[in-house]
């Protein structure tokens, strides 16, 4: 398969596409920050386990994220393709930065032994607020990632791969945890994305080496269709 650039490339972004959201589900789910304390400082203290696990599985999650959403572009090459150009790249940029940020978990759960609640946030927020950090790691580049990312499936809706319902779960689903606090709410929104994309990822899984390459223009497609004879 790894000799194979159409099989590989479909498998891959159909396999990450149900990984990936799975895995930020999985991630809110165990987060102490979820169940407990909005302060990240105590409810880190309280649980350091789980407070590192949900750290590697945002990690991991929004870094393949970032890789399945090639996958989605792919599929605006016949129609959408500008939408889908802009909007991907934006989503790609936006999952990497997100990644890059969550160093600051284990700076938090330090500050959290050692302070009172109230001083190590404050210590944080002057950390993160140094111009390069805010405007090189956070603003605007993280809020790409769930902001491009609805953009970009309903470039993949305008290109008639799936139906209006993903769009609108992942729009719902990531848009709308930005109206409630960060909690119990999040979990049963952020949970709802992983139904549409993992449709995303079934369908491309399912749909065979023929139909993904013939998303690619004739002068790619005849030499693999050549191969394939």
């Amino acid at each position: 398969m790894l000799k194979d650039q159409v099989t590989f490339r479909r498998v891959a972004a159909g396999t990450l596409l149900i990984v990936a959201p799975l895995l930020q589900a999985l991630a809110v789910l165990v987060d102490p920050g979820t169940w407990g304390d909005d302060r990240e400082a105590v409810s880190f203290a309280d649980n350091p386990a789980l407070a590192q696990v949900q750290s590697v599985l945002y990690h991991w999650s929004w870094l393949l994220m970032a890789v399945a959403v090639l996958g989605l572009v792919h599929l605006t090459r016949l129609r959408a393709t500008r939408l889908g150009h802009v909007a991907g790249a934006l989503t790609v940029v936006g999952y990497i930065s997100a990644s890059g940020l969550l160093l600051t978990d284990p700076v938090e759960w330090w500050l959290g032994r050692r302070y009172a609640p109230a001083e190590a946030q404050r210590i944080l927020d002057e950390m993160l607020g140094l111009p390069g950090v805010m405007w090189g790691f956070q603003l605007p580049w993280m809020f790409f990632a769930f902001l491009g990312l609805p953009v970009l499936t309903v470039a993949v809706w305008r290109a008639g791969f799936f139906g209006w319902w993903v769009p609108a779960v992942v729009t719902v689903g990531y848009l709308g945890s930005f109206a409630v606090p960060y909690g119990p709410a999040t979990a049963a929104l952020w949970i709802a994305p992983v139904a549409g994309l993992g449709w995303a990822g079934l369908r491309i899984l399912r749909m065979g080496d023929a139909a993904w390459a013939a998303f690619y223009p004739s002068a790619v497609r005849e030499p693999v269709a050549a191969a394939r004879s």
